[in-house]
């Protein structure tokens, strides 16, 4: 049996324009943290936290163009993982 070649090739601007969304995406959440939102702000920065992870295991991490199952698995993993943080953070506002 031969085994497939798994290979695929990103363009450099790809890589240019996910790394400038970080960048962007850090500075704001940077700005964030200065605005006054009350409970929010820490929700606010968690969300972009959120994004910019997904930018990297998608584009840098080279999910996007794997196999779908491991792309689930991850999904699954940040679903069960926001559950756990909303929960926590519902506690803590309404305790």
């Amino acid at each position: 049996m031969e085994k497939e070649a798994h290979t695929h090739i990103v363009k450099y601007s790809t890589y240019i324009y996910v790394l400038i969304a970080l960048l962007f995406m850090t500075f704001l959440s940077v700005a964030v943290t200065g605005i006054e939102l009350g409970p929010y702000t820490v929700s606010a920065a968690l969300l972009l936290a959120s994004i910019k992870s997904i930018l990297v295991l998608l584009i840098f991490m080279h999910l996007k163009f794997d196999k779908k199952f491991y792309g689930i698995m991850v999904a699954s993993v940040f679903i069960l993982l926001a559950c756990v943080i909303i929960v926590t953070f519902l506690d803590y506002l309404y305790r």
